[in-house]
């Protein structure tokens, strides 16, 4: 049986990494009877963790928010993540987190230990942030925060929404996950009024509580949500759509198209395929030759209708350039082509 300080932090960890605990999950946990369990609650409330206990069968134990935010217990890892998360926090598009960010991470690295800073350290020294294209709008950490906390706990969200066009909707959700893309954040959601799965762009929501109540979770629309966000708002948010093999490998496709313009899949070792959507077929041409690689179109046909008309386009631009550059003069090759010298000479004297 571990001592009573081991057993006090031990318990102060369990608290801290789950929402709820049962008296008699820990003392299951830490090998004690639940009335030690009781104890050391208390124990802890009179070091200042606010500890809430809710009586009942189906009643436990939370660890609550109080005046003053307690010590965190964090294993090596968990602190190396927290303080590369602090560092890069900046360019992650949530707004105000800068400045807060380095404060936070001063006091961090002031209480790690030796080896965790020069992890960290290197970490940071070594590594240089590319943001591409211009930066989205940032998302109000608080708001990140209140939607962390209504997936973690299952409770109902209330919000207004603000379409591309900037019309707002009231909507209310059974909020899942969010799914931080390169630029920006979603929230993956059960839309109650439309009774389906919905992707929301979080720098577009502004709750508007109270929420609630409590909701038994639903099977989520796929297991890689990542895939799932990354088809909704490249491929099904927009009108046309097309699938194209890429006569590339996976991995260097992936590092052209970002998650937001595509999803890929491989095609044996030397290709992959690409899903992709866009405006209009016009503007799907476009998007295609910017990526720069080889392709096959795989459907629709009219996509390939699209291409070969533009192909005529710029076929005939071309015979128009070397229409003209035929009938407009030129200088023989050598020939000075300044007024009033002679080549090869000098027009000081």
């Amino acid at each position: 049986m571990l001592d009573t300080s081991a057993r006090l932090l031990r318990l102060l960890s369990l608290l801290q990494s789950h929402r709820e605990w049962s008296g008699a999950a820990l003392a299951d946990r830490l090998g004690v009877t639940p009335r030690t369990v009781r104890r050391d609650v208390d124990r802890l409330r009179e070091l200042g963790y606010p500890v809430n206990a809710s009586p009942g069968t189906g009643g436990g134990y939370q660890l609550g928010a109080g005046a003053e935010l307690p010590p965190l217990l964090l294993d090596d890892d968990e602190a190396v993540a927290v303080a590369v998360g602090l560092r890069t926090a900046a360019g992650h598009g949530i707004e105000g987190i800068g400045e807060t960010s380095v404060r936070a991470l001063a006091k961090l690295e002031q209480v790690l230990p030796s080896r965790l800073r020069r992890r960290v350290g290197a970490l940071n020294a070594f590594t240089v942030p590319m943001l591409r294209g211009p930066q989205p709008s940032a998302v109000d950490p608080a708001v990140l925060t209140e939607l962390a906390n209504l997936c973690r706990d299952a409770e109902r969200l209330r919000f207004e929404y603000r379409d591309h066009e900037g019309a707002p909707t009231r909507r209310t959700v059974e909020p899942h996950r969010l799914v931080c893309s390169e630029r920006r954040w979603y929230l993956v959601a059960w839309d109650l009024d439309r009774d389906d799965w919905r992707t929301f762009r979080v720098d577009r929501i502004a709750p508007r509580p109270p929420h609630g109540p409590r909701f038994a979770p639903r099977t989520p629309p796929a297991e890689d949500l990542a895939a799932y966000v990354s088809q909704g708002v490249s491929t099904r948010a927009y009108a046309s759509h097309a699938v194209v093999r890429l006569l590339v490998p996976l991995r260097e496709a992936a590092e052209r198209i970002s998650p937001s313009a595509g999803t890929l899949e491989a095609d044996g070792d030397a290709a992959c395929i690409l899903r992709t959507g866009a405006a209009s077929l016009d503007v799907m041409v476009l998007h295609i030759m910017m990526i720069g690689i080889e392709f096959e179109v795989l459907e629709p046909v009219e996509f390939t209708e699209a291409i070969r008309g533009a192909r005529d386009l710029l076929s005939r631009a071309l015979e128009r350039g070397d229409s003209h550059a035929r009938r407009s003069p030129r200088a023989p090759d050598g020939a000075d082509r300044t007024p009033g010298t002679r080549s090869g000479s000098s027009a000081a004297t």
